[in-house]
């Protein structure tokens, strides 16, 4: 039985729950036909707009009300926790749809960084909704937020995005994982811990999911990485006359695009690196980079771009 790890974007996941739970409803089919196929699969997911909507409408509800403040880390698990939750009851339903015996299992996950990483001075990773220059500048003032274009599409707020270091959770997961359970993990990238005279300590910051899913995804040993966004493919030229759709690159041709500046690195650049850091030195690794909507169409090799060490 082959292991999978499937990430799910956060943007691919829509703007509120209610999409949300219609979106994992139709993905839903196509993760339990891996498992028909003989597939043992794990999914992780991303967080960005939910983290961001949660940590905005908690710090309203704080400024306006009588409600506490949350700080992000606990926004960040309570996004696991609500995604986690869509998930589990689509995966339920369709295994239940197919006569198919199965537990389904979600695992808030912390996953823990270095305080000296660079990019607590760097905010870098996307979070919440787009808005325009002007409605980023205005709630920058207001809040103190930091605010980034992100490609071509507006301006979002920006948090530290650390590199995953350790899976606190793994041995539970790998548990979960041999007793046969379709296991949820890892989601939002995990909420970024450091560890402290005190213990294990959350930190505001967002762990970029598919750097996090590719870490998990060796950990476990998996045979494939499956990355779920927004396109059918990995383009260069993307956006141009002269775009063109990739289908299959070695290492040494991603890290060559890399180099030409080929991929966006607020979108596509952390998934190449994230299957580039799972796929490399191992030859019985791949990596496959698809849309949600498409991955039916990209397991039966009509569409996606595969990623390999050679």
């Amino acid at each position: 039985m082959a292991k999978v790890v499937v990430a799910l974007g956060g943007n691919a996941l829509g703007k509120s729950p209610e999409e949300q739970l219609k979106l994992v409803k139709n993905t839903a089919s196509s993760l339990i036909g891996l498992i028909d196929a003989g597939n043992q699969v794990v999914i992780s997911h991303g967080n960005g707009p939910q983290v961001g909507a949660i940590n905005l409408g908690m710090n309203f509800a704080a400024e306006n009300g009588k409600t506490a403040s949350f700080p992000f880390p606990e926004c960040g698990a309570m996004s696991q926790g609500y995604i986690g939750y869509h998930l589990q009851q689509s995966l339920q339903n369709e295994l239940h749809r197919r006569w198919l015996n199965k537990n389904v299992a979600t695992i808030v996950t912390q996953i823990a960084v270095d305080p000296t990483d660079p990019a607590f001075d760097n905010p870098s990773k996307p979070v919440g909704d787009f808005y325009t220059k002007e409605q980023a500048d205005q709630i920058a003032k207001e809040k103190g937020y930091t605010f980034k274009e992100d490609a071509g599409r507006g301006y979002r707020q920006v948090v530290p995005s650390p590199l995953p270091i350790k899976i606190l959770e793994l041995a539970s997961i790998n548990t979960l994982i041999e007793a046969g359970d379709l296991v949820v993990a890892g989601g939002g990238g995990g909420v970024p811990v450091i560890m402290t005279e005190d213990g294990l300590q959350g930190v505001p910051a967002v762990i970029d999911k598919d750097r996090s899913s590719a870490l998990l995804a060796d950990k476990i040993d998996a045979e494939t990485l499956i990355i779920l966004t927004a396109v059918d493919h990995v383009f260069i030229n993307y956006g141009k006359e002269d775009e063109q759709a990739l289908r299959r690159l070695n290492v040494a041709e991603a890290e060559k695009y890399m180099a030409e500046g080929q991929f966006a690195a607020g979108s596509m650049l952390p998934k190449i690196d994230a299957c580039l850091s799972f796929v490399k030195g191992h030859p019985h690794r791949k990596a496959l980079i698809t849309s949600l909507d498409g991955l039916d169409d990209a397991l039966a090799g009509k569409v996606g771009t595969i990623i390999s060490d050679n």
